[in-house]
C-alpha cells in the first residue's frame, strides 16, 4: 500500500499562466483529497529550461490562492517529501537513471539531431504508423560509450522498452487500458542538459512523495504505458490512474487560446467570482447525478467522486459560466455585494462621487436579479450614478409621443407636491396625474422611465423613482422635456 490516506498532486509547468484545463485538473485533485481526508500537493515541474518563465511559479501560486485551492504541501509549505521544485531534485533523478542503466533498463544515446531527423523521414517514407527510435545506441560497447564521452559528445538517457506482453493498467475513468509494446518508444528520460523529462521525474517524484492517485488530463494517457514500465522496472507499486476528458470549444475543437480566453487570470480580471469559476469548472466532465448545477465549494467536496467523471469531452459554455456568476452574486448577502460594488465604483469614472451605503443597497436590491457581474451595476444601470447622456432612439420612437411633453410636465408638477416620497407615493402621484389628464397609466410609465434613465428597461419604474429621489427625478424629467426631439 502506497499510503494509508490518499495523497494527490497538481504538477504544472510554470509557463506563464494557469490554463482553465490546469485549473480543472487541480480542482479535481483538490476535491478528491478533501472528500477522502487526504493531502493535496503542489509540485512545480520546471525541468524544461526552454519554457521557463521568470515569476510564473509565483503567479501560479497566487492564482491558486485566489481561487481557493489551498495546497497542504508545496512551495512555501514544505513537508517531509520536498523540495517541491523539480529543478532542485536533479540528483534524485540522476540516481534512478543510473540504476536503470546499470540494470540494462535504460541506456545512453549519442545520436545527433540530424540522424534522428533522417530516421523519422525514412520511417515516414515507409508509412510506419509512428516514428520510433531504432535502438541504435543500445548496442554500443562500453568502450564506444567511454570514447564518446571522452570526445565530449552529448547524450541523452533512453528507456529500454523490451519485447514482451502488452502493457496494461486500470484507469478509474477509462477502465481497463492496454498498449502494444511495439507502439511504445524508447522515451528520453534524461536530456542532454542533465535535466529529466516529464516521464522520469513524474514517476520518481510520485513514488517518493507517496502519491496514491494520479489524476491528470487525457493528453497524458498515451504516456502512461511508459510510466507503467518505469514503475515496473524500478519495482514500485502503481498509483491509481484517472485521466480526465478534454475541454472543448462550442464547435467541439480542443479548447485553445486562439478561440478565446483560457487563462484563469483572464476570467479573474473580467470580474468572475472565484466560487462561480470553481462551480463551473467542476461541471466540465463531472456531475453528481442530482441534476443540480449550482454548488458551493463545500457541496462539491461532499459530493465529488472520480467514478462520476465522464469519458467524453466537456464543452466550455461561457453563457453557463455567466449564469453561474450571477447566481453566486445573488446568493451573497447584500452587505457582501455592497463591498464588491464599492470596489467597482472606486475603479470607475464614478470614483470621486459619494454614494451612501443606503443608496447602494437600494440599487443592489433593485438590480441583482438582472446582472451577471458586479460591473453590470454600473454598465446596465449607470443612470443610478449619473444623468442620462442620451436617450435610446428606438425607445423614443416607440414610447415618446407628441403629447408626452405635456404629460411629463403634469407629472413633474404632481411630484413637486410630494414630501419624502416612498415608492407607493410615486405610484399614487403618477396614477393621479394620468387620471387628471384622462389617459392610462402606461402613457406616463414608459415616458418617465425613458426620461430618468435614458433607456426602456430596468427595475420596476416606481423602484427606480424611489431610489433616485424626488429632486433627481424632477430634474431629469425637465431635462428630457428639453432634450428629446421627435419628428
Amino acid at each position: 500500500m502506497i499510503n494509508n490516506t490518499p495523497r494527490v498532486r497538481f504538477a504544472p509547468s510554470p509557463t506563464g499562466y494557469l490554463h482553465v484545463g490546469g485549473l480543472r485538473t487541480a480542482l479535481y485533485n483538490y476535491l478528491f483529497a478533501k472528500n477522502k481526508g487526504g493531502k493535496f500537493i503542489l509540485r512545480i515541474e520546471d525541468t524544461d529550461q526552454n519554457r521557463f518563465v521568470e515569476g510564473a511559479a509565483e503567479q501560479l501560486v497566487e492564482t491558486l490562492n485566489w481561487i481557493g485551492l489551498n495546497y497542504d504541501e508545496g512551495p512555501n509549505k514544505e513537508g517531509e517529501y520536498g523540495p517541491y521544485f523539480q529543478s532542485k531534485r536533479l540528483d534524485i533523478y540522476k540516481k534512478y537513471s543510473n540504476q536503470l542503466m546499470d540494470e540494462g533498463k535504460a541506456y545512453k544515446c549519442f545520436c545527433t539531431a540530424e540522424r534522428l531527423k533522417e530516421l523519422r523521414e525514412e520511417q515516414q517514407k515507409q508509412k510506419l504508423p509512428q516514428a520510433k527510435y531504432d535502438k541504435h545506441c543500445l548496442n554500443l560497447s562500453p568502450e564506444e560509450i567511454d570514447a564518446n564521452i571522452k570526445a565530449g559528445k552529448s547524450y541523452v538517457v533512453r528507456l529500454n522498452v523490451k519485447p514482451g506482453d502488452k502493457v496494461k493498467f486500470s484507469d478509474v475513468v477509462r477502465k481497463d487500458v492496454e498498449f502494444d509494446r511495439e507502439t511504445i518508444d524508447d522515451q528520453i528520460l534524461i536530456k542532454s542538459d542533465g535535466f529529466p523529462t516529464y516521464h522520469l521525474a513524474n514517476v520518481v517524484d510520485d513514488h517518493l512523495m507517496k502519491i496514491t492517485h494520479v489524476i491528470r488530463g487525457e493528453e497524458w494517457l498515451s504516456s502512461t504505458p511508459k510510466h507503467v514500465l518505469l514503475y515496473e522496472y524500478l519495482g514500485w507499486e502503481l498509483p491509481v490512474f484517472a485521466h480526465l476528458p478534454l475541454l472543448l470549444n462550442e464547435n467541439k475543437s480542443k479548447l485553445s487560446k486562439r478561440q478565446g480566453d483560457v487563462a484563469v487570470e483572464d476570467y479573474k480580471d473580467k470580474g468572475y467570482l472565484q466560487e462561480a469559476l470553481i462551480n463551473f469548472v467542476a461541471l466540465l466532465g463531472w456531475s453528481a447525478g442530482d441534476n443540480v448545477e449550482f454548488y458551493k465549494s463545500e457541496d462539491l467536496i461532499n459530493k465529488f467522486s472520480l467514478e462520476r467523471v465522464q469519458k467524453s469531452g466537456a464543452v466550455f459554455n461561457v453563457e453557463k459560466l455567466n449564469w453561474l456568476n450571477g447566481e453566486h452574486i445573488r446568493s451573497k448577502p447584500n452587505q457582501d455585494i455592497l463591498e464588491m460594488l464599492k470596489n467597482e465604483l472606486a475603479d470607475s469614472k464614478f470614483a470621486n462621487k459619494d454614494f451612501s451605503d443606503d443608496f447602494l443597497i437600494k440599487v443592489i436590491e433593485a438590480m441583482k436579479e438582472r446582472i451577471s457581474f458586479v460591473s453590470d451595476f454600473l454598465t446596465r444601470s449607470n443612470y443610478f450614478f449619473e444623468e442620462p447622456q442620451s436617450y435610446d432612439e428606438k425607445v423614443v420612437a416607440k414610447r415618446w409621443k407628441p403629447d408626452s411633453y405635456e404629460h411629463m410636465k403634469k407629472l413633474a408638477e404632481e411630484f413637486e407636491t410630494l414630501k419624502n416620497p416612498t415608492k407607493d407615493d410615486f405610484e399614487a402621484a403618477l396614477r393621479k396625474a394620468a387620471e387628471d389628464i384622462g389617459v392610462g397609466a402606461g402613457k406616463m410609465i414608459h415616458p418617465v422611465r425613458l426620461a430618468v434613465s435614458g433607456i426602456g428597461v430596468g427595475p420596476g419604474v416606481f423602484d427606480l423613482l424611489y431610489i433616485l429621489g424626488k429632486e433627481k427625478v424632477i430634474s431629469r424629467i425637465n431635462t428630457a422635456i428639453n432634450k428629446i426631439k421627435i419628428d
